[in-house]
This record gives C-alpha cells, sequence and structure tokens, in this order.
C-alpha cells in the first residue's frame, strides 16, 4: 500500500510537484502520464527516499516516507528509465547476489531467491554469462530482477520502457503483471499512452507538478472506445492548464 498526503517540492523558483495526494492498493498498477517536466520522474525519486518533499509525506506499507526512511528503503524496488543499475562485467546471478547482499539476505536465502526468479522468468543460461552480452531488453528485464531481488511490497519502475522495442517491451510488462499477481503495490511511468492504457488498473495524469485527473481504466472502458480514451489523454498530457 501506497499513501501520498500533499507532497510538494521545489526547485529554486519552479515548482516540481504542487500538493500531491493518492493511494495505491495492494496488488495494484498505477500509471503515471505526463509530459516531459511533469513531474513523474520527481515524485518516484521522492516516494524511493532519493528526494525529501518540501511539504507531506507518504506511507510505504506502515512506514513514514520522512520519519521512518530506512526501513521504507527497504521494503521498495526502484528502477530508473535506462538506468539499470547492473555491473556489466559481471553475469546475471553476481549482480543478483551482489544486490540481494547489499540488502542483508543471506547467502543461503539469496540462492533461493534468485533461482526463484531464474525459474519463474525463464533466464535459463543467460543467467550466467555477462551482463555486457546482453540485448536491451534482457538487461531491462534483469533490471527489474535486481530491483525486486529483496522481494520488496512497492515497486517504482520510472520510464521502464523507455527506448524498448515491442517485444522486449512486453517482456518488461509481463514481468509487472506478474509483480501484480504477487500482490505488490506498483507505480510505473511512461510517455505511452498505449502502455500507460493497456497495463494500468489506474491512471493518473500530471500536468506541471499538480495532479489533474485519476480514474480508473476499466470504469473509463465500460464508457469510451479505446479511441476516445486515447484522446482524452492526449488532450491531459498536452493541455492540462484547461482541465484543471
Amino acid at each position: 500500500m501506497i499513501e501520498v498526503s500533499g507532497i510538494s517540492k521545489n526547485f529554486k523558483n519552479f515548482k516540481a510537484l504542487d500538493d500531491i495526494s493518492f493511494t495505491v492498493k495492494d496488488g495494484e498498477i498505477v500509471g503515471l502520464l505526463g509530459e516531459n517536466g511533469a513531474g513523474k520522474s520527481t515524485l518516484l525519486r521522492t516516494l524511493s527516499t532519493m528526494l525529501k518533499p518540501d511539504s507531506g509525506t507518504a506511507k510505504i506499507g506502515n512506514y513514514d516516507l520522512i520519519s521512518d526512511s530506512k526501513e521504507v528503503r527497504k521494503n521498495i524496488g526502484i528502477l530508473f528509465g535506462s538506468e539499470t543499475g547492473l555491473y556489466e562485467r559481471l553475469n546475471a546471478r553476481e549482480n543478483l547476489e551482489y544486490f540481494a547482499n547489499l540488502n542483508g539476505i543471506s547467502h543461503e536465502d539469496a540462492t533461493q531467491r534468485i533461482n526463484e526468479l531464474s525459474e519463474t522468468f525463464d533466464f535459463g543460461s543467460y543467467i550466467n554469462k555477462r551482463v555486457g552480452t546482453y540485448s536491451r531488453g534482457m538487461k531491462q528485464k534483469i533490471a527489474i530482477a535486481r530491483a525486486i531481488v529483496h522481494d520488496p511490497s512497492v515497486v517504482l519502475l520510472d520510464e521502464p520502457d523507455a527506448g524498448l522495442d515491442f517485444r522486449a517491451s512486453k517482456i518488461i510488462f509481463d514481468f509487472i503483471e506478474f509483480l501484480k499477481k504477487q500482490n505488490k503495490s506498483i507505480i510505473f511511468s511512461s510517455h505511452s499512452i498505449e502502455n500507460i492504457k493497456n497495463y494500468s488498473d489506474r491512471i493518473i495524469v500530471i500536468h506541471k507538478g499538480r495532479l489533474i485527473e485519476s480514474f480508473n481504466v476499466s470504469e473509463y472502458r465500460e464508457k469510451y472506445t479505446d479511441k476516445e480514451i486515447n484522446e482524452i489523454l492526449f488532450n491531459l498530457v498536452c493541455d492540462g492548464d484547461e482541465n484543471v
């Protein structure tokens, strides 16, 4: 569960986030949609404790973002765009073992967890090959495994589909749907209206640091055609000021 309460963040004279509030339930995928500079990455970095809000707070599970930041970090998995966080000279297993160790997981438990991830996502022999030899999609897949090797309850993904072709992108979103089945709370951002629409339970639109719309995707599908939903999202993203 994620509960965001009135988060604001300023950079010099620029308000990156303006009184953002929303909730993400267990087992729910929320897609963040907005133009470049809308505040999506700032919001995710704030929720990950990388940035401190100027006002407001959030709860990750039962932990407060500010007063319990150490516990929050134990309960989140994060991936920011093309920043896979992998060491290319190591193979995938070595990478996952390293990050498991950083999260305080014993060698025995780490081995079991990595074997489970390898089997679930069919890493096969790739797990013993140097990451530097992987395709972009495979690196991204291992990067998400790295982000959840400690089995966090919350997963934050900033543009996990950035720069990926259709096949690689589908691999990533199949992965995200697997996380949903594990009852994790997931937020991902994307510039792709199609990916946001097809893989989110709920969509949140941010425009110039403000949350201007939040809606359930299944409810919209009952009211509008696919083309109409695309037009609604496009107009919200591009003309946010007119919709506030």
